[in-house]
């Protein structure tokens, strides 16, 4: 569960990438110069996140950054929720797919490596931390948070999946559980004490959920 490598702004629900009414930004994948300004603007909007955090996120200010029009960025985006849920939806989609190595816990460690790299990143890891604090307080914010997060667990939830019909995890285990179980504690560092996690930490997170997840405590449904 991670950007997990991805790019990152306020516009309202309803309007669409494709500045169609009825859609969720994002969702419409545009070509040519639409793409290209799209992602100049998404870029940055993510500057912007990264440096100064949310509450300095303008849609003026991201226009000048990006060299586009004023009007092409508040026709588009409409505000700076539209921004960052376009942004958050492009990060899904360009994050690094699950690796499969054959086994849950390889799987689990893989994924908290991805975890771990994301957020030691300087841009990616201050990206974060700004649109979390942002969700705290804005509930259109936390709504494309947590769609984001719904994307990159279902990306890793086969692994656990697969797992349990290996016979390694009890049957009934919750896979999303599990995937969230992974990096729970690598954010929880690094969002209340600003301890940006080890490779270490990385492990013990892993090790952790699995150990869990033999045990049966991710086991729902009995």
């Amino acid at each position: 569960m991670s950007a997990e490598s991805g790019t990152v702004g306020r516009g309202e629900p309803g309007t669409g990438g494709s500045g169609e009414p009825g859609t969720v930004p994002g969702t419409v994948r545009p070509g040519g110069r639409t793409a290209r300004v799209r992602a100049a603007v998404l870029r940055a909007a993510g500057d912007v996140l990264a440096e100064e955090g949310f509450a300095h996120l303008d849609l003026a200010d991201v226009a000048r950054r990006a060299e586009v029009g004023k009007t092409t960025v508040y026709r588009r985006w409409g505000s700076v929720t539209g921004l960052v849920a376009d942004l958050l939806s492009d990060m899904a989609e360009q994050s690094s797919p699950r690796t499969e190595t054959g086994s849950v816990l390889g799987d689990l460690r893989a994924n908290a490596a991805l975890v771990r790299r994301t957020l030691a990143d300087p841009r990616q890891g201050a990206l974060f931390r700004s649109v979390i604090a942002a969700a705290t307080c804005d509930v259109r914010t936390a709504e494309a948070l947590r769609r984001f997060y719904d994307v990159r667990v279902s990306e890793w939830v086969p692994c656990v999946e697969e797992g349990v019909a290996r016979g390694e995890l009890p049957v009934g285990t919750d896979a999303a559980m599990v995937v969230r179980a992974v990096s729970a504690p690598l954010y929880y560092s690094l969002l209340t004490v600003g301890v940006v996690p080890d490779e270490g930490a990385a492990e013990r997170a892993a090790e952790g959920a699995f150990a869990a997840a033999v045990a049966g405590v991710y086991v729902v449904g009995e």
